[in-house]
């Protein structure tokens, strides 16, 4: 859900919050109604409820008083623990850990790789939780001495695979079950959603989850919806409820809808699966190029405009140019035709190959530093391979300073 991210918004005059937070809880309002609304016995959260590990008290606010319409309906809520929740110290809680700590009614939090039984309204359901790895649960400082930073993702990921395998194979035949994990599965479509993630990730093959002992693999993590196994049980990531940035911009947004029959045979259980799209925030690219020789490249901007929906939407404008049509082109008119977007991302120019991003102060307030540094490479023109590599420096700095340990490997 991530919930706190704003970037993109603006501040609602009738509420004094952000609108991007307005979006991303009227997504959770959609998945609200409908399980009050169409019988749902189990909301399963695959993770990051949060955009970071320390919400402030207004989305806790926001965020609880959504689960206490849910639970107090007599519908249980399962929280699995994602990269997002948890703190940087082991000794802190990770950020859902309150509701346990509170005894909040049909709220389970699944912070441990462990199989938790659910009682809903129409039975047990066992959930096999694969929260996000705490390197410290997994491997010992001792047992990770020594070994580079690849060697230590190795071996968390071949100790997860282990106790997967070990608590599916332990889970009861008379009892549906399904596993819900988040992770990343090898082959799954992550697009360029790296600027959201919090330290490194650990790869699992689909192998390790998709096991005929479950019903259904509902995964966590990557934002994008989709199905990595059609076969049973399903494996499919619900991707994330509301678009981040532009990366996402052609995802569909929304949750899945499973059911299940209680009756049938271990595996055999799944009745039906479906996609429930939510009314996700657009992001609008609208790209230009500017001929040779056009009299009046405003014009041409503009009519590129014209033919794409830009109301409501978070919109970005690339524009490529031979340098001299640069000087008359009216930026001040181009903004005027996008007054009916909710939010201009930017709006930028390519002259004879060299790219110029122009933000303004508030546009640029809500980038986080690895969404930062991508629109940096990207409009450096970065060799791909190379701005990937950067990503992934920048993504270890980021995560030694939060843990305040260097990377295994690292000194």
């Amino acid at each position: 859900m991530h919930i706190g991210v704003e970037n993109y918004g603006r501040i609602d005059p009738s509420t004094g919050l952000s609108t991007r937070l307005g979006d991303f809880l009227g997504s959770l309002d959609e998945v609200v109604e409908f399980a009050l609304t169409q019988g749902v016995d189990l909301v399963l959260l695959a993770g990051d409820a949060y955009k970071g590990r320390d919400p402030s008290q207004t989305h806790q606010r926001e965020f609880a008083s959504r689960l206490f319409r849910i639970a107090s309906a007599g519908i249980p809520v399962f929280l699995l623990v994602g990269n997002h929740d948890l703190p940087n110290a082991g000794s802190r809680a990770n950020a859902v850990e309150i509701f346990p700590t509170l005894q909040v009614p049909n709220v389970i939090i699944g912070d441990n790789l462990q199989t938790y039984l659910v009682q809903t309204p129409v039975g047990p359901l066992q959930v096999v939780a694969v929260p996000w790895p705490r390197r410290g649960r997994l491997l010992t400082r001792e047992e990770s001495r020594g070994l580079t930073i690849d060697e230590v993702r190795a071996e968390i990921e071949s100790r997860m695979t282990q106790a997967i395998g070990k608590r599916v194979s332990e889970l009861d035949p008379g009892i549906p079950a399904i596993l819900t994990g988040h992770v990343t599965i090898n082959g799954s479509t992550v697009g360029t959603e790296r600027s959201m993630m919090l330290g490194n990730d650990h790869v699992l093959l689909a192998s390790a989850v998709h096991r005929p002992e479950l019903e259904y693999v509902a995964l966590g993590h990557i934002h994008k919806h989709q199905v990595l196994r059609r076969e049973s049980p399903i494996v499919a990531y619900s991707g994330s409820l509301q678009r981040v940035d532009f990366s996402e911009e052609a995802d569909e947004k929304g949750f899945c809808v499973v059911e299940l029959d209680p009756a049938a045979l271990q595996g055999q259980r799944l009745v039906d699966f479906q996609f429930q799209p939510v009314n996700a925030r657009r992001f609008v690219t609208v790209d230009v190029t500017i001929a040779p020789g056009e009299p009046d490249p405003a014009a041409a901007v503009l009519r590129a405009i014209a033919r794409h929906e830009v109301t409501d939407a978070v919109v970005r404008v690339r524009i490529r140019l031979p340098a001299e049509a640069e000087p008359l082109l009216r930026e001040g008119a181009i903004r005027e035709a996008l007054h009916s977007a909710h939010y201009i991302a930017a709006v930028s120019r390519e002259v004879e190959g060299t790219r110029r991003t122009r933000l303004s102060s508030g546009e640029s307030e809500g980038l986080q530093p690895l969404q930062a540094l991508r629109i940096y490479l990207e409009g450096r023109d970065a060799d791909p391979q190379r701005a990937e590599r950067v990503m992934q420096y920048a993504e270890e700095l980021i995560a030694e300073v939060e843990t305040g340990e260097p990377p295994a490997g690292l000194s």
